[in-house]
This record gives structure tokens, sequence and C-alpha cells, in this order.
């Protein structure tokens, strides 16, 4: 029996919740941070629909060699008895005659013949598939679809949209129709699943004035000439081996192959063992490199891209961004491999050298497409920050303590707020709660989608406004009911007509919480009267 985690359980539970209610129809999304246990999850979705559906065929698809072996080799683990295969050409490979296949989409998207009336199929990494109609991912599954009309898709990721295109979710073509279930790095970090995300200023910040943009993303011939110069070089290295005096695994990111070649033999010069890992890196060499810098025999690893997806080696205790990008979910995907827990390590430190941070703001905020969080000038509009004059720590302007050193900030403070001065994370960013003086309730329709409930909250002069998707199929639905239970009691609407005629039901709360995101507030908690208390007895406390 496998044993999950009270997350992990919530998002197995939520897609047989979608599957069993009005999303059966429909393809869901689950959405968990690297790190987090999707192995787990996607293994105990598989084992639950055999017990529940009886005889099944689910196929659980990637591009990543190591992600399809990772995935099997752990539902073996927790489940040994799984009636599983691999069909991969990079593993040696091609069984296709089990009830659960782990696939690579290289080696399977000419093959849907070999898969007869499939079920279920399982996208990890799912932010991976283009929204192109004519890819491998997509033939695939349309040559499925005609065995199996009925063909559900489930995806699972940590990043879900794209850099061109926005969520994946939403707009033509999108293959998942919601979020049936989302864990946040927050919500991760605190409740002791993921390690914890520090930053410290960097003296250099890369250029990348003059480089052009093709598809979104930087040019590589022109970013890496504009990066790869001796003098940033020597003294991007010195700066991280200052910071990373004590920590003992580092993974360098670079803007390409010669840019990471430079780096880690100025390391190595330096007397840092350090090596290198590319796309063409021979299979048995990767790993024999992988496994001595797990076991520390290796201190740093350098790269562009490799070491990112299916990349798992949780003692990853420093990452050095040498390598700016316009794609929110490579930033997020580089940043996560050092949110893995270990016994070894408190935290881990990022030095963005690269100014992402700043392009794509704190990792636990991106979504859709990174332009939104843009001005016209291509700037963030990201918290402002300071830095602690005695241990460089980021925090938000309204920190008073440094929680790294306990540095009394003075009340005149000195505003910074560079690039590489930007949090990773949002947790210092402060949260409001105001006093809610009035409650007004409204239809709010958006093309293409069914109507939500508008509840605008009037603090003062100020509004706040929060929508509750009473009519939309899948997570989006589900927040909303419990919202509804939590503020009106039983039963819930079943539309927002019905939501207006009984909003008298509601109770009104007394106060709110926001948050600020981007440019936006967003509602994240309402503080309803104890119903043994007038709301004026209660304001005191808001």
């Amino acid at each position: 029996m496998l044993k999950l985690r009270p997350y992990q359980q919530e998002a197995v539970d939520a897609v047989f919740d979608w599957f069993e209610g009005e999303g059966h129809n429909a393809n869901p999304l689950i959405v968990l941070p690297t790190g987090t246990g999707k192995s787990l999850v996607l293994s105990e979705i598989c084992r639950r629909s055999m017990a529940e559906y009886g005889e099944m065929k689910i196929v659980v698809i990637t591009h990543v060699m190591e992600l399809i072996k990772q995935n099997y080799d752990e539902m073996k683990v927790l489940w040994p008895n799984a009636p599983a295969g691999i069909y991969s050409a990079g593993i040696g490979k091609r069984e296709h005659q089990y009830p659960i296949t782990f696939c690579g989409i290289q080696s399977v998207h000419k093959k849907a013949v070999l898969f007869q009336k499939v079920d279920f199929v399982i996208v990890d990494e799912a932010h991976l598939i283009p929204r192109n109609a004519d890819t491998m991912y997509q033939r695939f599954l349309e040559k499925l679809k005609v065995g199996n009309p009925k063909l559900r898709i489930i995806g699972l990721t940590a990043t879900p949209y794209r850099m061109d295109s926005g969520m994946l979710h939403t707009g033509d073509g999108a293959l998942f129709d919601d979020v049936c279930y989302e864990y946040s790095v927050l919500d991760a970090i605190k409740e002791g699943y993921l390690s914890n995300l520090i930053t410290k200023k960097t003296d250099l910040e890369l250029d990348t004035t003059g480089v052009h943009t093709r598809g979104g993303e930087f040019i590589a011939s022109e970013l890496q000439d504009a990066v790869d110069v001796e003098g940033i070089n020597q003294r991007a290295v010195e700066e991280i081996i200052g910071w990373g005096q004590e920590r003992r695994h580092w993974l360098v990111f670079g803007s390409g192959v010669e840019h990471c070649r430079h780096l880690a033999d100025m390391l190595v010069a330096e007397g840092i063992s350090c090596e290198t890992i590319f796309g063409d890196t021979p299979k048995e060499e990767r790993a024999d490199i992988i496994a001595r810098f797990k076991r520390g025999e290796i201190r740093a690893l350098c790269s562009m891209g490799v070491l990112t997806t299916g990349f798992n080696a949780p003692n990853v205790d420093m990452i050095a961004l040498l390598r700016p990008t316009q794609s929110a979910g490579l930033f997020v995907q580089i940043v996560g491999r050092g949110m893995r827990l270990h016994p070894d390590k408190a935290n881990c430190l990022i030095l963005d050298f690269a100014r992402n941070i700043q392009r794509h703001g704190p990792i636990d905020q991106i979504r859709g497409n990174p332009r939104d969080h843009q001005d016209r000038d291509g700037e963030s509009d990201g918290p402002l920050v300071k830095d602690c004059p005695q241990c460089m720590s980021v925090v938000h302007l309204s920190c008073m303590e440094c929680p790294d050193c306990g540095y009394l900030f003075p009340r005149e403070i000195k505003i910074v707020s560079r690039a590489s001065d930007l949090p990773v994370l949002s947790v210092a960013i402060p949260i409001q709660r105001l006093e809610v003086d009035d409650v007004q309730y409204a239809t709010h329709v958006k093309a293409d989608k069914p109507p939500s409930l508008k509840v605008t909250y009037v603090c003062g002069f100020v509004k706040y406004a929060e929508w509750v998707c009473l009519e939309h199929p899948g997570f989006a639905g589900q927040k909303a009911r419990a919202w509804w239970l939590r503020h009106g009691g039983t039963p819930v609407p079943a539309t927002v007509k019905e939501a207006l005629e009984r909003k008298k039901e509601l109770r009104k709360p007394v106060g709110i919480e926001v948050k600020k995101e981007g440019k936006y507030d967003r509602v994240t908690r309402t503080f309803l009267p104890l119903p043994h208390m007038s709301q004026d007895a209660q304001r005191v406390s808001v």
C-alpha cells in the first residue's frame, strides 16, 4: 500500500472527484512543485484506477529518459506487484503488453497502434507539450483517441504555463481543461516538505542589452557572445567561490557550451572540483559524473539546461545562474533543483547574476506569460527590497529584523531594487489585514467561460474583489463550493443566479487578508464572525 503525504492524497482524491463529477469528459491538470513527489502521486493514480475501475490500460508518458526510469522504479518500490513495463529505446526496453506502460514520447509517437484502447494517458512534465497540433505528443494522442474516443489525459507539472502561450488549460488548443489540484511552493516549504530558498545580492549583473529574442527566448549565439567574456566570468567565479565557502554542492548554469566550459575551467583553476554536463555527454559518463557529485567527490556541476527536468540531487545547496532566460518555466525548473530536502543543508542559496528574478518575479507568483509581469522597459514590477548590511541577505522592504542574522534595520533605510536584489520567494511580502465595511455581490461574465460570482469587499475607500466559480468544473468549482459552505452553509447553489437570490444567507466577513501579487491585490483569507459574538466586537482582533 502506498503511503502518501496529506497533499499527495488530496491531489489523488481531486483526480477521482474530477472524473466522478462534472469533469468526467474533461482533462485535469495537477500542479505540484518540483521535489514534492509527483512520482508517488502518479503511482497511486495508477494503483487506485486499477482497484476502482477494474481492467484498465494506462500509458505514462514523458520526454526525458531519466524520468521514465525514475517513475517506473519508484512505482516498483512502492507497489512491487505493479503490472508495469517500459517502452523506451534509450533504456533498451520495448514492453507494451502490460496494463501500465512508462513511455518516452520519442520512442512511441509512431507506435500508437501497439497500445490498444488506452483509458488514461498520464503526462509527466506536461508543460513540455507544445500547443501546436502537429507535434509528437499531439499526433500520438490523436491516434490513441481513434482507438478510444473517451480517452482521458491527466497532466502533472510544477509549471502550468508555457513561455509562448500562457496557461496550459486556457486558450485555443489547450489540451487540459482546468487545474484539479495545486499545492503551492510556499505551503510545501512551510510544512517542511521542501527546502527554503534564500537570495544574496551579487555585485555582478549580466547585461543582455542588444541581445535579440527569437520565439520568445534570447538568441543563443548572441547571448553567449554577450556574457561569455573573460573578465566577467572571472568576477562571477570569484563571487561564486566567496558565497559558496560554507556550501558543498553547487550547480552553475551558463549561457552556452563554451560559456560553461570557460566557467568550469576557471573554477578548477581556483581549486574547485567541477565537471560539465551537456546534451551530448555520453549516458555512462553523465551517470558517473552525477554519482560522484552526489557522493561529494565533485563540488560543482556546470551546464546549460540538462540539469533541470529529471535531475534529482537533494544535496544541492547553492545555484549560480549565469543564464538569462525569457522562459519562466525554465527559470522555475532551474531554481527547483535546490528545493529538495537533505539532512546536510538548511536551505539553498540562489545567486542570480542573470536578472531572472527581476525578469519573472518570485517563483511562487509566476503565472502565464512572463511578459505579463513586466513594464514597458522590460523590467519587473516586483516588490521593493533591501540588503542586510551585516549578512547581505535580500529581504522585503518592510522587514525590520533580518531573519538570517538578526540585524535590526534603522527606520531610515536605503531602498535598493536592482535585479540581483530581488527575493526568489515572496515569503517576505507583507500581508495586509483590513476591516470590511460592506460586501457587494454581482455576476461576472467572461467570454467562453461559465459565469462566476464576483464578491467585492469594501474597506473604507478601497475595494477588493474575488471570484467564486460555482458553475466551473474541476478545481475552480471545488474551491467555489468550499467557499460557499464556509460563508453560507448548505446546500451549495448550482448557479450564480441562485447564489445571488440567496446572498442573504452568506455571513458577512469582519475582515479580509490581502496579498500583493505584481500589480494586483489578491484576497487570500476572510475573517468570519463567531456565532456568539457581534461583528463590532470582533473588529478589534482583525
